[in-house]
């Protein structure tokens, strides 16, 4: 799940994450109130945040992933698959509607993944979520049949992801659409103010099952969210560092609201494997053993965060417990002589931000200099234009980010993030082997077979040092007791239609 901006703020695990569900109490017990950061988009095809945010609420697809994360029909009522695995039959629910009352039809789905898929659309997501497809059929007005090009076991999965959300042919013409969108799920949009509120109101013609909230509200002149929790005016609150220890005193008044889970995030810093030096493997190695990642987390994360043992996350399926690139500042110096590195040529670390570099990039840069004596220089991007600079390929040697699973398969890391054609390969790692091993993985039916297949691949990558891997993230938030059916998730779900709220 590439959801730049918000995914940042979730490693640091302080307020203003709609994957956590960061809300606030409002006038009445059917509203939410979620601090939150302005949107970059409201167009499934071009969002880089997940199903939890407000285009899950807006926008729905055929399937989603349940608070179990398990796949579960939502705008499809359930599916056929071919005995060979390449074809899938959906049977659209008879009720569902977009906001506006017209009957949703196999059309609609049909027109919305070909519309992402479109170049002129610009999706940055569309290839690595819907890239399997290779036919769309509307059979009927509720009958949909697509074929991929070979079976893949996630295949479902993927189509929980934005991307894949349905939209209304009838109005993504009008360049002011996402201002008034026409989507078929839970919630509808009743007002945008930039910067400042985005709410949103029950769609009361919703096919699935509700919960009592009637309205979400977003907002986004940021507060002081602990302290309005412990006035009861928030029910639930992203917490780390000193806080996380306060919640953690039994003494303390909201100690039993806590609930954490390992967020199935990795934080690392990118390696530009095509701009020398990091073309070779023994200065991508050298700046592996020259972080000390165990400080660095404690320091920035305290109890929020695990230091790396490679890319998969604890809780993935095939993650491996591994003694990975130990701090040796010897060796690290040792791997970039032998290199021949010039070090008095000075690199550049491309980050996010307005005017200060952050935490991450600021302890790297500073413990790399003196390790290894080399000169690195920081370069700013705007936030709002830091994904797509990386999708572009504009970075410098260094570049930081992180990657949260949209669905529990080790594929959603490995193969989205480092096979040479991949979109999110923005370090431009490349090895065919690698390549051929990630193909095979992606088809083999056999569960074990295919952790198997996909540890293997792990290895090797973190052999080739194609990243640094810094940590994994641990979700801790506050609950208050009047939230009912709210689930702290690993991954961002859509779920304030499955929720009470009480007095």
């Amino acid at each position: 799940m590439q959801r730049w901006t918000l995914f940042l703020l979730l490693l640091l695990l302080i307020g203003c994450n709609a994957t956590l569900g960061l809300l606030t109490q409002a006038q009445s017990a059917e509203t939410v109130t979620l601090s939150s950061g302005q949107p970059r988009t409201l167009d499934p095809a071009l969002t880089f945040g997940d199903a939890g945010d407000v285009i899950g609420l807006v926008f729905s697809g055929v399937v989603t992933l349940d608070q179990n994360m398990q796949v579960q029909p939502d705008l499809a009522v359930g599916w056929d698959v071919s005995d060979d695995g390449t074809q899938y039959t959906f049977f659209l629910h008879p009720e569902a509607r977009f906001h506006d009352g017209r009957d949703l039809t196999a059309a609609d789905v049909k027109f919305s993944w070909e519309r992402a898929l479109d170049p002129a659309t610009g999706s940055d997501t569309a290839v690595t979520y819907l890239g399997d497809i290779t036919n769309i059929e509307a059979l009927d007005t509720k009958v949909l049949r697509v074929t991929i090009d070979a079976p893949k076991p996630y295949f479902l999965a993927k189509l929980t992801y934005p991307v894949a959300f349905v939209v209304d042919q009838q109005q993504v013409n009008d360049p002011t659409w996402e201002r008034t969108p026409n989507g078929t799920g839970p919630f509808q949009l009743e007002t945008w103010r930039d910067d400042v509120l985005i709410e949103l109101v029950k769609n009361d013609d919703y096919y699935g099952v509700q919960g009592n909230v009637a309205r979400v509200r977003y907002e986004m002149d940021g507060g002081l969210s602990l302290s309005r929790y412990e006035l009861d005016e928030i029910d639930v609150v992203g917490i780390g560092g000193s806080t996380l220890e306060r919640a953690r005193d039994p003494n303390e008044d909201f100690s039993a609201d806590l609930r954490t889970i390992p967020s199935l995030c990795t934080t690392f810093i990118g390696l530009n494997n095509t701009l020398p030096p990091f073309d070779d493997v023994r200065v991508r190695q050298a700046f592996n053993y020259a972080l000390d990642k165990e400080r660095i987390t404690e320091g920035l994360y305290r109890d929020g965060a695990l230091a790396s043992n490679g890319v998969l996350p604890p809780g993935m399926p095939g993650f491996v417990v591994r003694d990975v690139y130990p701090f040796n500042p010897g060796l690290a110096r040792q791997l970039l002589a032998e290199s021949g590195y010039d070090m008095s040529q000075p690199l550049t670390f491309t980050s996010s931000g307005y005017s200060d570099v952050g935490g991450l990039p600021t302890a790297a840069i500073s413990m790399w200099q003196e390790v290894l004596g080399v000169q690195i220089e920081a370069e700013l991007i705007e936030p709002f234009n830091y994904a797509p600079r990386l999708y572009a390929g504009e970075m410098g040697h260094f570049f930081n980010y992180g990657w949260c699973a949209d669905y529990v398969d080790p594929q959603n890391f490995l193969d989205i993030l480092f096979h040479s054609r991949s979109p999110q390969n923005w370090g431009r790692f490349a090895n065919p082997t690698i390549d051929a091993q990630l193909e095979a993985a992606r088809i083999e039916p056999d569960v074990q077979t295919r952790l198997q297949q996909y540890a293997n691949v792990e290895n090797q990558i973190i052999d080739e040092a194609a990243y640094v891997f810094v940590s994994h993230g641990i979700a801790s938030i506050l609950v208050q007791p009047r939230v009912q059916g709210y689930v702290l998730t690993p991954v961002g779900i859509p779920q304030w239609h499955r929720v009470t709220v009480g007095e």
